[in-house]
């Protein structure tokens, strides 16, 4: 076959050698549009990994409801009617939504005390966001056990005085060399027992900064601050395959059903979806991809311009050698593959050139983001898919720039070319 022909290769490289400046200056752009668009790429992954690293493990397919003031008269009740969930909905809600796949009652006590200081042991003393939760709750907003334990379904049963505290709690109640796991803090006047210590996976303060936080059994803060059977608000997750405002819907539904709330009041229960959100990230950061695309795409396009204008220019110097060859018996697919070739061997060797140097800058980078937990850009990185597609698109952008002086060379009559001076 030709490519394989040695002569072929010779001519190209003599081509390509004879006026090395030009060469260099034309495969330039190429190369650039290729390391562009392979370092953005790079970037907006970098960009995604820190956005959704923040999330840590939480279930993004999961919402959260709380009561506001109704805003609708309904059934006799005016608007402007406060109401509170309460443990019987709990039940109600795994009966009659069988799409809710975790269900997690919340409480949160605040920060009690009128000195703002609600947690004691010995001379140290704080205050800290305590949350009356369910087991269900560190599984839809996971956290990491850095000692002991986390909350367990023994804990909510016997209403056990226990209590889960994060890293800062630590810090500020203990020294150092302390083992907090066996010890008493008091909170609001009551003692719990300290069974474990906790870190965030993620950045995502969703229910505030995890480390300043204070975790006991909901039935148990319940119990001991007189809540009675209040439920202050409700984590959900949807079951696999199910969308999370599809049950968010019939939850809403059912909960005002139940709390006497006009089905069209969309301000009586407040909430939050996750997955909505996640999904207009997911939606964001596919739309950067399409704009770096067209950016590098846009930045590539330069460069095959100029590497088409140099071919053409190339051609009309090579117009007497062309019709040398006519004249033997070249066929025009020869002369058309000579300088598509050309092109294409010109485009692919800068192409790499720049694929190589942006895939070398990622690497360089990435230590500097590979452990910066704060950092809104982590690991920057191209997948093989997108390397594969770089290649794809220098080899059409090569094969697109010797076309149109290819199409111009056939066009040269044999005898026109031999009389070019």
């Amino acid at each position: 076959m030709i490519i394989f022909e040695l002569d072929t290769w010779n001519e190209i490289w003599m081509s390509l050698k004879k006026n090395k400046l030009r060469t260099f200056l034309t495969g330039f752009g190429v190369m650039w549009g290729i390391l562009m668009l392979v370092f953005m790429l790079g970037a907006g992954n970098g960009l995604k990994n820190g956005v959704v690293g923040n999330f840590g493990d939480f279930a993004t397919n999961s919402f959260f409801i709380w009561t506001q003031t109704t805003t609708v008269p309904y059934k006799g009740f005016p608007r402007g009617r406060q109401f509170n969930f309460n443990s019987d909905d709990i039940q109600a809600i795994k009966e009659q939504v069988q799409e809710v796949g975790l269900l997690a009652p919340k409480l949160q006590g605040g920060r009690w005390g009128s000195d703002g200081e609600n947690v004691v042991r010995g001379k140290h003393s704080g205050s800290y966001t305590i949350n009356g939760d369910y087991p269900e709750a560190f599984l839809i907003d996971p956290v990491k056990i850095e000692s002991g334990r986390i909350l367990n379904e023994k804990d909510i049963i016997d209403k056990r005085k226990v209590a889960v505290i994060g890293t800062r709690v630590k810090e500020m109640m203990y020294d150092t060399s302390e083992d907090p796991i066996g010890t008493q803090l008091k909170i609001q006047g009551v003692y719990f027992t300290v069974i474990g210590v906790v870190s965030p996976k993620g950045k995502a303060n969703v229910n505030g900064d995890k480390r300043e936080q204070i975790w006991i059994p909901f039935s148990t803060l319940q119990h001991v601050y007189n809540y009675g059977n209040v439920v202050g608000f409700f984590a959900i997750t949807a079951k696999d395959g199910v969308p999370a405002s599809e049950v968010e819907q019939k939850v809403r539904a059912l909960l005002k059903e139940r709390h006497q709330v006009a089905p069209e009041d969309e301000m009586a229960l407040g909430g939050f979806n996750i997955e909505e959100e996640f999904n207009k990230m997911t939606g964001l950061f596919m739309a950067i991809n399409l704009i770096i695309w067209l950016v590098g795409l846009g930045t590539l396009l330069a460069g095959v311009i100029g590497i088409s204008n140099i071919m053409l220019v190339v051609v009309r110097e090579r117009t007497k050698e062309i019709g040398v060859r006519r004249a033997i018996g070249a066929t025009p697919f020869s002369i058309v593959y000579q300088i598509i070739l050309e092109a294409v061997v010109l485009t692919a060797f800068a192409g790499l050139i720049g694929l190589m140097i942006g895939v070398w800058l990622l690497e360089a980078v990435q230590p500097l983001f590979a452990t910066a937990e704060d950092s809104f850009i982590r690991n920057p990185e191209v997948n093989v898919n997108v390397v594969l597609s770089a290649v794809v698109v220098i080899v059409v952008v090569g094969a697109l720039a010797g076309f149109l002086p290819a199409k111009r060379a056939i066009n040269i009559k044999a005898i026109d070319a031999l009389r070019d001076e």
